[in-house]
């Protein structure tokens, strides 16, 4: 049968996990309720960031301090890049099991004693150890708060947010350079830990005190989770498996390419921007990030609150049949800004020198902000639609695989100015991102043949 973008989800694919009443799941907590979730979480999420973030500005300070070099202290930056990975999938795994507020309360204890064992460190030994469990504790605030909200908000209302959690997440990359400048510059780089110790135990008293548990037994209704609280051995990376749905992997891979192009932009920016314009003092490098992070703030609402739209308005095209590609018509709107963006920042640095040419270049950073989240928030409600009962796991497995192929892309981008050029470096992330596009695109058009070629337990109603 030939493929259509009005194609219903196929008939074959197996119902998996479907609540008895679906409005009384989402019934169970008034809207009041449902923002103090959306904050709580969002807060938890905003913290990896900071956590990731305000420590690379303090690399010399803090080589100075413990009579090492930048470049091994820079070791505890892929340390804890990778002790994120596993931690999310770790937390992710087990809160399907014992659901998202334990392991909340679990991780931010975690997370204070990593803080404060940084802050207290007096050798390289000790720093990598505790920056791994400082990473560790804190790594599940992005997947299982993505899966607390896919549990109280229908797929209609889910987008909208989303769209506000990932907004205060992404926040906090543009924010958190430019704390840790200034934390550097004018305070001290151990007090800053103590204090992201602090948040971390602020965090930890907030949702013990105001976050509900949000998850459901999904085969029997909304009944509170009674699984015993005994030890299991959950195998935290069987969530990787679920990348070879090729629906999934295509999102991943356009999710994933929109972030190269943040990075091809911001990693480099002293030695970009600030050579080009002469900029170097630390905080004024840290304020290049703000745009950038502005338009991560304002368009993931916008862009979470467009897809749930697109999936009203497709549905009702359909005579009521939901097909989940719908909300990732939302990318095509913002999308085209990444590689734009990357494209013109590249000639810009290049060609225009001046006040002017600071000025587009910061242009240019704000229109990927919005790009990037236009890509990253309906990805992230599509991969909560589809996988409702998995949804924490698959959210740590997109952000692991991710950060897997981010990791070299990090590495790689100083050396790629320096022996191709900038131009040359900014027109392969513009050509990553123009790739990107094109995955979704295929997405929309043959999501649903994708699912035919391999089940991993899609959701198939509108829940």
């Amino acid at each position: 049968m030939c493929s259509s973008e009005e194609s219903p989800l196929l008939e074959g694919d197996r119902v998996h996990n479907i609540p008895d009443d679906l409005n009384s799941v989402y019934a169970r907590f008034s809207q009041a309720q449902k923002n103090v979730v959306v904050f709580a979480v969002s807060f938890a999420g905003l913290l990896p960031m900071f956590v990731t973030g305000t420590f690379v500005p303090s690399i010399p300070q803090i080589a100075h301090d413990l009579g090492s070099t930048g470049a091994a202290v820079s070791l505890a930056v892929s340390l804890s890049v990778f002790a994120n990975a596993i931690g999310g999938l770790v937390w992710a795994a087990y809160s399907s099991l014992y659901g998202r507020r334990p392991m909340y309360l679990l991780g931010m204890p975690i997370l204070c004693m990593g803080s404060f064992g940084v802050a207290a460190s007096t050798s390289l030994r000790w720093l990598l150890f505790w920056r791994f469990v400082q990473a560790f504790g804190c790594a599940g605030g992005v997947p299982v708060g993505a899966a607390a909200i896919g549990d109280i908000y229908r797929v209609e209302q889910r987008g909208t947010a989303m769209g506000i959690f990932f907004g205060a997440c992404l926040l906090g990359v543009a924010l958190s350079p430019i704390t840790g400048g200034i934390a550097a510059h004018y305070w001290s780089w151990r007090s800053l830990q103590w204090s992201l110790g602090l948040w971390g135990f602020i965090e930890m008293v907030f949702i013990y005190l105001f976050l509900p548990e949000t998850s459901y037994s999904h085969p029997g209704g909304i009944s509170e989770l009674t699984t015993p609280f005994n030890v299991v051995w959950i195998n935290p990376f069987s969530s990787i498996w679920l990348l070879r749905s090729p629906n999934i992997m295509a999102v991943t891979l356009a999710n994933a390419s929109a972030m190269v192009t943040e990075y091809v932009l911001l990693i480099p920016i002293a030695y970009t921007i600030g050579a080009r314009y002469h900029i170097s003092n630390e905080a004024l490098i840290g304020a290049c990030f703000l745009p950038s992070g502005l338009g991560n703030f304002i368009a993931s609402p916008i862009a979470g609150r467009l897809s749930d739209a697109m999936i009203e308005k497709w549905k009702v095209r359909r005579k009521g049949t939901w097909v989940p590609e719908d909300r990732l018509r939302a990318v095509l709107v913002g999308g085209p800004l990444v590689p734009l963006s990357v494209c013109l920042s590249g000639l810009i640095t290049t060609y225009i020198a001046g006040p002017l040419g600071l000025v587009l270049n910061l242009l240019c950073f704000f229109m990927n902000g919005i790009g990037v989240d236009f890509v990253l928030t309906p990805i992230g409600s599509y991969n909560v639609d589809v996988l409702q009962s998995r949804s924490a796991e698959i959210i740590a497995a997109v952000t692991a695989f991710r950060a897997i192929i981010l990791a070299p892309v990090t590495a790689a981008v100083l050396p790629s100015i320096e022996t191709l050029g900038l131009v040359a470096t900014n027109s392969i992330a513009t050509i990553i991102g123009i790739l990107g596009y094109g995955l979704i695109v295929l997405t929309i058009r043959y999501g649903d043949h994708m699912r035919a070629w391999v089940d991993v337990g899609y959701t198939v109603v509108d829940m």
